[in-house]
């Protein structure tokens, strides 16, 4: 498997800019996905790792060698699309044996292989089958087995698991992930779904307008979102915004929102003029010691937790609590915030204050 870098790619389709000068580097073995809306140049870079569209400008290195201008076929990577592109004409063994068929292996060398992949991916079963007749998850295994079968340096899968119902999405989402870990494969997963990348990547890219916004861990994207957009795209529901005007410095241990101190991370960096408090509906307590208010105006019951829909000095946020908690709509609820779990935006370039607690993981590409 391989390591791919991706340094200051840029993709121009005439005067339309779909990617531009995005840096970042996949490392080997790992489960990478591309993220973000629909537009936002996701797919297209993944294209041009695979060789499928040719930069404007910028490289692309697969373990080591820079192929950014080399075709498709010079690059041993394995493309999984989203419509399955099976031939109809051939049955499931077939398709699966052809890459290794067009590379001239032996037919007992071919069938030993397709046999191995068709176990590993529980469709032995089926390789006399015509692929016409399978079911969306079945062909999807299919597709994903006429491309392990190559055994590639890397997989590139474009959103492979968007044709299926919700349910067996799940479903395959979990066994894709289990394959990847049993192959220890280097593979880019491109999806639009949040959760689909929270739950399978190693590291997530989140894109937006052909703009890397961040990239890092699940787990440091959520909780420490590098822009605004990251902060709302991901999370259900996003996090929260408490907008004011003022200025903030570095070695601020608190800021005042509607002339109550609250106490935030201690910042690096300082900022004046429009400025957003982000906290987490999860995060955000309720508690009577304190001088910060909400007046509640809707609940929703979510079996396990509740959602409260409260207006404040500062704008209207959601806070998230147990569903046991008696909370009636048009009440006033004092709220208190964990300083360790909030962020701070700088409100035109929407990027976040680097502070004690996020230092380290707001990279942008």
């Amino acid at each position: 498997m391989a390591q791919i870098d991706i340094k200051n790619v840029r993709k121009e389709f005439g005067t339309f800019t779909a990617v531009q000068s995005s840096s970042f580097t996949i490392e080997d073995g790992e489960f990478f996905m591309l993220l973000g809306p629909s537009g936002c140049g996701k797919t297209t870079t993944l294209r041009m790792m695979a060789g499928l569209e040719l930069p404007t400008s910028g490289e692309i290195y697969i373990d080591g060698e820079e192929v950014g201008m080399k075709p498709a076929s010079e690059r041993d990577i394995a493309f999984v699309f989203q419509m399955f592109a099976l031939y109809p004409h051939m049955k499931v063994g077939q398709n699966m044996a052809y890459p290794l068929r067009s590379q001239g292996m032996s037919k007992a060398d071919t069938n030993k292989r397709v046999l191995e992949v068709a176990r590993i991916l529980g469709i032995e079963n089926i390789l006399g089958m015509s692929v016409g007749g399978l079911s969306g998850g079945d062909r999807q295994r299919v597709a994903l087995g006429r491309a392990i079968v190559r055994e590639p340096k890397a997989f590139l899968m474009d959103e492979p698991l968007g044709a299926l119902d919700a349910e067996f999405r799940e479903h395959m989402s979990e066994e894709l992930r289990a394959l990847h870990d049993r192959m220890g494969a280097t593979t880019v997963y491109v999806t639009h779904d949040q959760l689909e990348a929270m739950q399978m990547g190693d590291k997530i890219v989140v894109m937006n307008h052909g703009v890397v916004e961040q990239f890092g861990k699940p787990q440091d994207i959520y909780n420490w979102p590098a822009t605004k957009f990251v902060a709302q795209f991901i999370g259900s529901p996003p996090m929260n915004f408490l907008d004011f005007k003022g200025k903030v410095a570095a070695g601020d241990k608190s800021i005042k929102l509607n002339d109550i101190e609250i106490e935030i991370p201690v910042l690096k960096t300082g900022a004046e003029g429009e400025i957003s408090l982000g906290v987490r509906p999860e995060h955000i307590h309720f508690s009577d010691k304190s001088n910060y208010k909400g007046r509640v105006v809707a609940t929703e019951y979510l079996g396990t937790n509740q959602l409260v829909t409260l207006e404040t000095a500062n704008g209207t946020i959601k806070a998230r609590t147990e569903s046991t908690k008696l909370i009636k709509t048009g009440e006033t609820i004092g709220l208190a915030f964990d300083a360790r779990t909030l962020s701070i935006f700088e409100g035109e370039s929407g990027l976040a204050l680097p502070s004690q607690a996020n230092e380290g993981v707001l990279q942008h590409g």
